[in-house]
């Protein structure tokens, strides 16, 4: 059963998992201990202020013996708008004051340009029909909004030098995108940091990463690999990511000399097209 993810839906959501909670006679620690989840988070929950995602609904149903009810009734974005996985991720981001993403092989997803993403999404396996591409495509360009607002969030972007090389689609495309990027950066609306190659091994070499802060509620990390994802509230992984970030950050160019990088491959780019 589809259940739209929107403040009234978690509201009954958590309202229910507090009342079968209670009628298990558990409080919010021993639940978060058997169903393998932190007390915060679930706190959070029966709030309404986050939802769980997948394997966390079905480990509440099996420790609380709802017979499947957390998973059947768990609040989603809509089938096709993303990948099931970066769901939660997706709503926190519209809600965070502080953004800060490192992509180590494309342009993060708020940064894409239209036919940059297009490309992406049209190129994945298994392959996409052009109505479950465009579908996608929509979402995507969608969440670039959250950056309309000069002031908020403050949007970090830390891009390994390869995400500048690897040409996605034509050199036009790849020109167009860098060029997006710039004119972000030199605007100030975002800051840009660029690992070269020649750093080598740095601290985030192994994984894909995206740190948010809140106003009311804990910050949190969300880690992604191929065909999965999943954010990450314990307070001391939070931490680890956070560390391993800030470690990477020091193996950076200056923003300076990221915007000026970016510059001169998007060059590159505009010579070849030619």
């Amino acid at each position: 059963m589809a259940i739209e993810d929107n403040p009234q839906s978690r509201e009954k959501y958590g309202k229910e998992l507090k009342r079968r909670r209670e009628e298990a006679e558990l409080t919010q620690e021993e639940l978060s201990q058997r169903a393998i989840m932190s007390r915060t988070h679930i706190a959070h929950i029966e709030a309404g202020r986050r939802r769980p995602d997948l394997e966390d609904a079905r480990r509440l149903d099996q420790v609380l013996h709802t017979g499947g009810f957390f998973e059947e009734f768990l609040p989603t974005l809509g089938e096709g708008r993303v990948a099931a996985h970066f769901d939660e991720a997706l709503k926190l981001e519209r809600q965070a004051k502080v953004i800060r993403v490192y992509g180590p092989k494309l342009v993060p997803g708020v940064l894409q340009t239209q036919a940059y993403a297009s490309e992406v999404l049209g190129s994945g396996f298994p392959s996409k029909t052009v109505e479950e591409r465009d579908r996608l495509l929509v979402t995507r360009l969608e969440r670039a909004h959250i950056l309309d607002d000069f002031h908020a969030p403050v949007f970090w972007s830390l891009l390994d030098e390869a995400v500048l090389r690897r040409p996605i689609g034509s050199p036009s495309i790849m020109c167009e995108q860098l060029c997006h990027i710039l004119e972000l950066g030199e605007s100030h609306r975002i800051r840009v940091h660029v690992l070269p190659f020649s750093a080598g091994f740095h601290a985030l070499l192994e994984g894909i990463v995206t740190l948010m802060w809140f106003e009311d509620l804990p910050p949190v990390a969300y880690v992604e690999g191929l065909k999965t994802g999943r954010v990450l509230e314990v307070p001391s992984v939070v931490r680890e990511c956070q560390a391993a970030y800030d470690h990477a950050l020091g193996d950076a160019l200056s923003h300076r000399a990221s915007l000026a990088l970016i510059r001169s491959v998007a060059k590159d780019y505009e010579h070849a097209q030619q």
